[in-house]
């Protein structure tokens, strides 16, 4: 096992570029199991789960070539379908949650699909209800094999048809998008996802042959087709990581720009960051946050206590909300943080209550945090990273904190973030790998 030792208190400042988004990339590189054609995606992050998902597709037999970083070239014009029901494809899908967003492809295409119970994050019950039931709508069926935790999907044909997803799941959306694109007839969609990752999946979808309208809505409308045709895709920056990055610079940064960040596809997070009193400046496709000596929590038009709710977008992702905790942990102010999505997400804060912060875990789902104001840094300490959004919590409050401190488990970071240590080292960060 892996960990980050970091020597805490040091200033950041210059210029960092946000890498290819996680959760899209996962998503348009299942996309290329619709068609026998070659479809080319760059902007890839160089992450575990993205490559995971990669080496699983080749698995597959789906024909991967790299362009150079992050520029890769699919074509699953040869599958090794037999390989889908082998003991060691089970394996590696247990171990990724992204291989579920595999089934509506090969559903789609091949008329049978098989998932094991995904892996991934420890941050609660994460149901494939939404998945099954949009699959079910469609015209298939699916039984669970209990003893080796899998999942059989089949059908003859896939006919479209119009459902009300029970939530507005991002994979569960993007799953029920990709095998209605060539189902028969009209697929209608409402309460659908509509984050940018489902939004860029669309246009992909689109651009390879298939009819989806009301993108950017939570009401999708598909015309299915017979097939689909190769295409070229640009993964946008990963907003997840450009938010990472605020709160990184709100808590020790000089000075610092997150270069082509795609400013108009972050909606609310930039404003979250302001609620706390962070300072944070557009120019064109960057932001700039200078130094911040103080930030002063918002308060409601009425004086009551800032809130901060996670929402299915445009609300407030729920990936960043253990960042927003750290930064409001050195604001000046209170501020309560209601975690609704994911029943163990917060548990994480014990960790910081132990570096010294001052918050009081409300129940699994709300927390309260009164700002130090500055005037009491967090303490060094040993901690182990949880999940990915954390993971990543957990370091910014090491590069805040007093002294050395180290972080376990860190193949949660690497999870969801490239390269991290070499990019905030050249910021200024101490951080190594041991």
């Amino acid at each position: 096992m892996e960990s980050f030792i970091i020597e805490g208190g040091r200033p950041l400042h210059g210029t960092i570029t946000p890498q290819g988004a996680k959760n899209e990339a996962l998503e348009v590189i299942a996309a290329v199991l619709l068609t026998p054609e070659p479809v080319r995606i760059t902007n890839i992050p160089d992450i575990l789960d993205v490559n995971n998902l990669i080496r699983l597709l080749q698995d597959v037999g789906v024909k991967v070539m790299r362009n150079g970083k992050g520029d890769f070239t699919f074509q699953a014009d040869e599958l090794n379908l037999e390989f889908l029901a082998s003991d060691e494809y089970v394996k590696k899908c247990a171990a990724l949650r992204g291989s579920v967003l595999m089934m509506g492809p090969l559903l789609a295409r091949f008329g049978k699909a098989v998932v094991a119970e995904p892996g991934g994050d420890k941050i609660g019950r994460r149901r494939l209800d939404t998945h099954f039931l949009g699959f079910k709508n469609l015209g298939a069926e699916f039984n669970s094999d209990d003893e080796r935790h899998v999942y059989n999907i089949e059908a003859e044909k896939l006919h479209g048809t119009y459902m009300l997803l029970d939530e507005a799941s991002v994979t569960g959306t993007a799953n029920v998008v990709m095998a209605a694109v060539l189902a028969e007839g009209t697929t209608t969609i409402y309460n659908a996802a509509c984050e940018p990752y489902i939004q860029q999946l669309c246009h992909l979808l689109n651009a390879m042959g298939a009819n989806i309208s009301g993108i950017a809505s939570n009401l999708l409308t598909i015309v299915g087709v017979e097939k689909l045709h190769g295409a070229t895709h640009r993964i946008l920056p990963d907003m997840i990581e450009v938010g990472s990055f605020i709160g990184m610079a709100a808590m020790v940064g000089e000075g610092i720009r997150i270069k082509d960040c795609a400013v108009k596809q972050l909606g609310v997070i930039p404003d979250a960051f302001r609620r706390l009193g962070v300072q944070i400046d557009v120019d064109g496709d960057d932001l700039y946050i200078p130094h911040q000596s103080h930030y002063v929590v918002d308060s409601f038009i009425d004086g009551s206590i800032m809130t901060l709710a996670d929402a299915p977008w445009p609300g407030l992702t729920p990936d960043l909300l253990s960042v927003l905790i750290v930064v409001a942990t050195q604001a000046r102010g209170s501020v309560l943080v209601h975690q609704k999505m994911f029943e163990s997400r917060l548990f994480f804060v014990d960790k910081l209550i132990d570096m010294g912060a001052q918050i009081i875990l409300c129940d699994p789902h709300r927390c309260v945090i009164v700002g130090h104001d500055r005037n009491k840094q967090l303490r060094a300490g040993r901690m182990s990273s949880p999940d990915i959004r954390a993971g990543i919590a957990l370091l910014i409050a090491a590069l805040g904190a007093k002294g050395t401190s180290r972080i376990d488990n860190i193949a949660q970071i690497d999870r969801g973030y490239e390269d991290i240590e070499a990019r905030l080292n050249a910021l200024g960060a101490k951080i190594s790998r041991v």
